[in-house]
């Protein structure tokens, strides 16, 4: 049976648990748009502690998921992401973002945008076609130490870079299972270094690869297949 297909023209707001059944959604109206404007709005927010599960966002994709708090994205699939797939905008050192299985392809920047403060985990997940797969906020005007772990993922070039983190503010990003696909050139970046500022200018970058303080990972950790 083909998924049903929903049209969304105003944000849909999710506390508890939301279970797509694999429905394909996409934006229309206000939510029509797919480019790389900031500040978008998203097709779905979660509250604190829900979770979103079984759901594909087609495009255009306005600003995807945003997270207010701890949050848990399950099975959950981009196909074309626009502006970014997912935003996590928790403000307490506890939170935790969860993204489990799914997909991302077709992002012009960032797939995964780590604005909040706490933990983000990202495992079982595939990306293809990309920019960054997670970036902890460079230039946010209230910036927080953020801890990420990318754990068996699957990266598809082209892309320029898996995790970018402020090592200013003491975020660590550590890598284990990470499978890239068709980069026999080795071009996709696996960890970079920046120095985050809040002042809203470019972020200055100041290394890559495996730092043992940072960037939490060894050369065994990376396959290129």
């Amino acid at each position: 049976m083909p998924h049903a297909r929903k049209r969304v023209s105003r944000t849909i707001p999710v506390s508890g648990t939301y279970d797509g059944r694999m429905a394909k959604f996409y934006g229309t109206g206000d939510l029509g748009g797919s480019g790389q404007e900031e500040g978008q709005d998203p097709i779905f927010e979660l509250a604190d502690g829900a979770v979103l599960k079984n759901v594909v966002i087609g495009s255009p994709a306005a600003d995807g998921v945003h997270c207010k708090g701890s949050c848990t994205l399950r099975n959950v699939w981009w196909l074309d992401v626009g502006e970014d797939a997912a935003t996590f905008k928790g403000k307490s050192s506890s939170a935790v973002y969860t993204v489990y299985g799914g997909g991302a392809k077709n992002a012009d920047d960032k797939v995964l945008q780590f604005n909040g403060a706490g933990k983000l985990v990202v495992s079982k997940f595939q990306v293809e076609n990309f920019g960054k797969l997670v970036r902890s906020c460079g230039n946010c005007s209230t910036q927080y130490k953020r801890t990420i772990i990318i754990n068996d993922v699957d990266v598809t070039a082209p892309g320029k870079s898996i995790v970018g983190i402020n090592s200013n503010y003491g975020d660590t990003a550590a890598l284990r299972k990470v499978r890239i696909h068709g980069d026999s050139g080795k071009k996709i970046k696996t960890c970079i270094r920046f120095e985050g500022n809040s002042s809203g200018k470019e972020p200055k970058e100041l290394g890559t690869g495996p730092d043992g303080t940072a960037c939490r990972f060894s050369p065994s950790d990376i396959s290129y297949q």
